[in-house]
């Protein structure tokens, strides 16, 4: 409207003053509804023309968004295992710290798995005690059979003095005998040794071994205890969480509810950008929001990140051919938005609709004479085209309740 009043003062106003002082034609009787455009169609024209101009120049240099909102994060509330709901810590929209427990599940299988492991520990240590025990056996077996073994050889080496003194004292088959003694006290001694080893080696080796396998059983179950409950893993609010004791949840097909974190979502604005102005967009940039959520305020912002893709042109792999066409949709560019006051943003709701525009500026250009000449006069009237869009935003901060109180859809 500001650009059609402008160009309407230097194009169609000049022709109808010509017109009535120069040719005498004045308004209502020369010029009338009918004639109007017969008579003062070159400035009419002129204005569509100028007006036209003006539009795009505002709107390009100063670009405008009716798709700006502060995107928040939400966390699925899931357990790490499938299971009935024992006990429900929490309510719908309740503010949780974190580490606060939500809800538990039921453990009577991990509770059976926990006492199965201290029982087989306990079975494990009264089995090291038992073989400690046949240890001291099998030592005295031991120093039994060494003993044995030394007394049958003492008697045969008496035998074979006795045999070297009087041959025919010692017959060659007590000497054959007292051989084969003494061997048999050999094999008993080091069966007796074998049986040593072999109780050694179950305090020293295998009976560790099953203690350690029944500990780390023990700690997998008791882990799995205390995996069934589920804490916050930040601050934040839980929302749509109607969880009951009884109720089954599984961490693929059925989540417990959202948690949305405290502090995600505020003052910090995304905002989508014509294609057009992509060359336009810049960080830095001076921009002004004003949001549903917090009606009758213009917000001041600045842009502090700009996306250098844009959505719509991603491809993922599929088992088809992607066909461009189907992108009916062709995309914005998307920008960050921080308040340039800090706590200004603070009221405005995460995920409320917002509209906005931003303002290019040259006054650095100027200043530091990159832009000289006919180029710094045209900028300056670029730069103060952005009236219009600013008097526009507070045009819709205006209506923008009234349309959605009074004219809703």
């Amino acid at each position: 409207m500001l650009e059609l009043i402008f160009s309407a003062l230097i194009t169609i106003f000049p022709d109808y003053l010509y017109r009535r002082h120069k040719q005498g034609k004045r308004l209502g009787h020369e010029i009338t509804i009918f004639s109007v455009w017969s008579e003062l169609r070159w400035g009419i024209t002129s204005c569509a023309i100028l007006a036209t101009v003006l539009i795009t120049m505002i709107f390009y240099f100063h670009p405008t968004s009716n798709n700006i909102t502060s995107l928040f994060r939400t966390v699925t509330i899931l357990s790490d295992t499938g299971g009935r709901v024992e006990e429900v810590y929490v309510s719908n929209n309740q503010f949780v710290q974190r580490g606060d427990p939500i809800f538990r599940l039921e453990t009577t299988r991990q509770q059976a798995a926990v006492e199965t492991a201290y029982r087989r520990i306990a079975e494990i240590d009264a089995a090291l005690v038992m073989s400690n025990t046949e240890l001291e056996v099998a030592r005295g077996n031991i120093a039994v059979a060494e003993a044995a073994l030394r007394g049958a050889q003492d008697q045969l080496v008496r035998r074979q003095q006795a045999a070297q003194a009087n041959p025919n004292l010692v017959s060659e088959e007590e000497l054959a005998a007292l051989q084969a003694n003494v061997d048999g006290r050999k094999g008993a001694l080091e069966a007796a040794l074998a049986a040593q080893y072999v109780i050694q080696s179950r305090i020293d080796n295998i009976l560790p071994a099953q203690r350690a396998s029944a500990v780390a059983a023990l700690n997998q179950a008791e882990t799995e205890i205390s995996k069934a409950t589920v804490y916050a893993g930040t601050d934040g609010t839980v929302t749509q969480f109607k969880l009951k004791p009884g109720d089954i949840v599984n961490p693929i097909l059925r989540p417990a509810g959202i948690l949305v974190p405290a502090s995600s979502g505020r003052g910090r604005f995304q905002a989508g950008f014509r294609q057009v102005s992509a060359q336009v967009l810049e960080v830095g940039m001076i921009t002004e929001i004003t949001c549903a959520s917090k009606p009758l305020v213009v917000i001041p912002m600045v842009i502090t990140e700009i996306q250098d893709s844009i959505s719509s042109g991603q491809l993922r792999p599929t088992d088809q051919l992607i066909d461009l066409q189907d992108r009916l949709r062709p995309g914005t560019v998307m920008a960050v938005l921080e308040p340039i006051f800090e706590g200004h943003a603070d009221d405005v709701t995460p995920g409320s609709f917002c509209v906005g525009v931003a303002y290019t500026s040259r006054e650095a250009e100027r200043e530091s004479g990159e832009i000289k000449g006919f180029g710094r006069f045209t900028s300056s009237i670029v730069d103060g085209m952005g009236i219009a869009n600013a008097l526009v935003i507070r045009i819709q901060t205006l209506i923008l309740p009234i349309r959605a109180l009074v004219f809703p859809g």
